[in-house]
């Protein structure tokens, strides 16, 4: 596992980890790294200190237990919060309007939208929450 500081396009500094630079350069490709606080996706290396270990062998590789818990009782969260909405994808703003003032019938939704986008949503009045993890479309699934 390899951690990387990270920075979205509105200045969050943030840490991510990735099982390789392959992995982070192939899911940031994919627009699924976001930033955790605005969930842009225009994420960037952000300048980080070198980590040099004293010994090779007395380091533990990857993230502490508790952070892996809380990551997955978070996603697990979200899997139930998720449960019976609908995915659509980047037209997720479109849709959100258009049940917002009554061209749609309302239903539960998710998708994904650019910050601007779901600024505009909130200043419109449309209800809108932001998803602590990324949420990975149903095609890109494994």
């Amino acid at each position: 596992m390899i951690v990387f500081d990270l920075r979205c396009g509105c200045g969050h500094v943030f840490e991510a980890w990735f099982a390789s630079s392959g992995a982070y350069e192939e899911q940031r490709g994919r627009s699924l790294v976001s930033c955790p606080m605005c969930s842009d996706t225009a994420v960037e290396k952000a300048v980080m200190s070198p980590n040099i270990g004293t010994k090779g062998n007395s380091r533990t590789l990857g993230p502490p237990a508790e952070v892996k818990a809380a990551l997955n009782a978070i996603a697990a969260a979200q899997r139930k919060v998720l449960e019976g909405s609908r995915w659509v994808g980047g037209s997720f703003a479109e849709h959100a309007r258009a049940m917002h003032v009554g061209d749609k019938t309302h239903e539960t939704i998710h998708g994904q939208a650019t910050v601007a986008e779901a600024k505009a949503l909130v200043d419109e009045g449309v209800a809108i929450i932001p998803l602590p993890l990324p949420v990975v479309p149903p095609e890109q699934a494994n």
